[in-house]
């Protein structure tokens, strides 16, 4: 009773001041809904999945556009889909990933899978994110919501949709910007950069030290069109556009970052009894990504002012088939796609190209997988499997081209122990191909990939214990994943910088909900990793993974009251990282503990306000290491350059629906 009649009052988040709404807990996956309505601190995807999901962590790489870990795997090691979409980023320095893609107040639910359980998605091997943006309505309707913060944070979204029974459209919006956030210390992102260590000319020109972290805008349109019974034509496209958004610790920020989006597909729902959907898509995107060098001292000589422009394009199309045969559920599938990345050094004075960064490297892929799922008394079983045949390429003559066939598989069971308590395993193998920047990246004319590296593959093992009853939920994850030859960056490598090593990651995760009574209730998460590779590289000691982030933990306090309106106060907190590879760039970070919160007043139902501050004590703390798969700038002798946390922020929201 407690439990329904809270839910109906508000909508409980999980931790971190309530920014997403999480759905029922589901054993494979964590979903995250109404984000567009939750998210209210910055549009960055990143940053709210981070606060939400135990087993995400986030690489802190400028005021937007950051990146995600998903058990401290991340790049080509996890997937991520927008609408069914696979997007990537053209940065080979991850300015631009792929959850960037995507604005926060465009996005419905979000699905995270953690381990190889999802064979519908190519490249899903330590993990994966589904986001389902907006879908139109035939009721009239819209928002309106306005974003204001510290550092001149300023947000504008607006979403309009309607139709009838033939056509629904919908538009929605979006506009942000903010000045350099202040770390606990005081100091902007320049001047984190500039009151350190860094070779000069890394640092920045002192009439850009003022200057704005970044500017956003984002817009998306789709109609629906009904085409006959049970069946629909979906239209979608979504264009972003980033300017001038700061890299500190990286020796070039982005000029800009233009992407594009489209997809068209047809839904046919209910054929007959036993096939019941069928859904082909086509989808396309394309990402324009110039980095410079031109606000850094360095670029006051001529020859240092320099460009590296990065496009990439992915383009595929999938058949999924879904039937009921008596209890059994199958889906069965095609897709294929094709992603081409490019960039050539540019000099910003001259405008004379100074060489390749990646000379056209092409990926192809044709896939056939399916999945079967059955219940047999209080047991469910779903098991999955898929068949990849990819090729990666380039033009430049000197390198070779690279095929690759995996047979993925897993298999995920659920034992029901009661109505409230259920136990769950699973097992999985999945493998992820090289990408162009592993096999072909170049600089200064020599190649920092290394063209004969094989497939990653996960063997991953995972089981639990779920229970909801009427006084708290609770949820227990713990894994064992074992990686054959993991692409790697050797930090003393000049050339061919990138190995092929077998590793292991394990660690548990936590997450749950106590109902002290009908309007206050208790939020708790917890995540623990260990990475270590089964020896050091040639000419090493370390035997640490990199991108294991420690023990963290979050404890949020909700006080849910009238009209549907809610108070949160939260503490989120991480051990210092003692298990680290410093052998390749990471050092030791201090563990660190934070205090937010935040009111969202429900005025009536048209119209909600919220008041947060994060950080209330302006704790300086860094969250992400400096794994030397990035290029940062040093820090001195032997360190990169840490970026700190944002200290105090202050923020304000206005929603009006109409």
């Amino acid at each position: 009773m407690k439990k329904t009649l809270l839910l109906s009052l508000a909508t409980i988040s999980l931790l971190h001041a309530g920014d997403i709404t999480l759905s029922p807990i589901n054993v494979e996956s964590t979903t995250l809904t109404d984000v567009a309505q939750n998210v209210k601190t910055s549009a960055d995807v990143a940053d709210a999945l981070s606060q939400n999901v135990p087993g995400v962590d986030m690489s802190r790489r400028s005021g937007i556009a950051n990146d995600i870990l998903i058990r401290g795997e991340k790049r080509d090691n996890i997937s991520v889909e927008i609408d069914g979409t696979k997007v990537y980023g053209a940065c080979p320095n991850r300015m631009d990933p792929p959850i960037s893609h995507v604005v926060a107040n465009q996005i419905q639910t979000i699905e995270v899978t953690e381990g190889p359980y999802d064979v519908t998605t190519y490249g899903t091997m330590g993990g994966g994110v589904k986001i389902t943006t907006k879908a139109p309505s035939k009721k009239v309707k819209g928002s309106i919501n306005l974003g204001f913060g510290a550092w001149n944070y300023n947000k504008f979204g607006a979403t309009v949709t309607g139709g009838n029974n033939l056509v629904r459209l919908l538009l929605t919006a979006s506009r942000e910007s903010s000045d350099q956030y202040k770390d606990g210390h005081g100091r902007t992102l320049v001047e984190q950069v500039n009151d350190s260590n860094a070779p000069k000319g890394n640092k920045y020109q002192a009439k850009y030290k003022d200057m704005q972290a970044y500017t956003k805008k984002s817009i998306m349109a789709k109609a629906f069109v009904t085409t006959a019974e049970n069946q629909e034509l979906r239209l979608s496209t979504t264009a972003n556009r980033s300017n001038n958004v700061l890299y500190a610790n990286t020796p070039m920020d982005a000029i800009r970052d233009d992407s594009n989006i489209y997809s068209i597909a047809y839904n046919i729902k209910n054929l007959s009894d036993k096939y019941k959907n069928v859904n082909l898509k086509y989808f396309y995107s394309d990402v324009d990504h110039p980095m410079s060098t031109q606000y850094r001292i360095g670029a006051m000589t001529p020859a240092n002012n320099k460009t590296n422009h990065m496009k990439t394009t992915m383009q595929g199309i999938k058949l999924k088939n879904n039937f009921q045969l008596q209890t059994y559920k199958l889906l069965f599938g095609v897709d294929a796609s094709r992603r081409t990345w490019t960039g050539e050094y540019v000099n910003n004075v001259s405008k004379k190209v100074l060489g390749d960064s990646i000379d056209n490297a092409l990926t192809t892929n044709e896939a056939l997988f399916a999945t079967l799922e059955k219940k047999y008394s209080s047991l469910n079983v779903k098991i999955g499997a898929r068949y990849d045949h990819s090729k990666v390429q380039d033009d430049n003559t000197v390198h070779q081209s690279n095929t690759y066939n995996a047979l993925n598989a897993n298999i995920f069971t659920t034992y029901a122990l009661s109505a409230e308590n259920k136990l769950f395993a699973g097992f999985g193998e999945a493998s992820r191909v090289p990408d162009g920047r592993e096999l072909y990246f170049m600089k200064k004319g020599k190649t920092i990939g290394t063209p004969n590296l094989k497939q990653t593959t996960n063997n991953e093992f995972d089981a639990g214990f779920e229970t909801n009853n009427d006084y708290f939920d609770l949820k227990i994850k713990t894994f064992y994943s074992r990686l054959s030859n993991y692409i790697y960056i050797n930090a003393d490598k000049t050339v061919h910088a990138f190995e092929n090593i077998d590793a292991t990651i394990y660690g548990a995760e936590l997450s749950g909900t106590y109902y002290i009574n009908d309007d206050i209730t208790l939020d708790m998460s917890a995540s623990y990793k260990r990475g270590k590779k089964d020896k050091p590289l040639a000419g090493q000691h370390d035997k640490d993974l990199a991108d294991m982030a420690p023990l963290h933990g979050k404890l949020a306090l909700n006080y849910a009251y009238a009209n549907n309106s809610l108070a949160t106060i939260a503490v989120e907190g991480s051990d210092a990282w003692s298990h680290y590879d410093a052998d390749n760039g990471e050092q030791a970070i201090a563990g660190w503990s934070v205090l937010n919160m935040k009111i969202k007043h429900a005025v009536n139902k048209k119209f909600d306000f919220t008041l947060g501050a994060n950080n209330i004590f302006d704790v300086a703390y860094a969250k992400s290491n400096t794994y030397a798969d990035l290029t940062l700038v040093s820090a001195g002798s032997t360190q990169k350059l840490l970026l700190d946390e944002p200290g105090r922020y202050i923020y304000t929201n206005l929603d009006f629906k109409f």
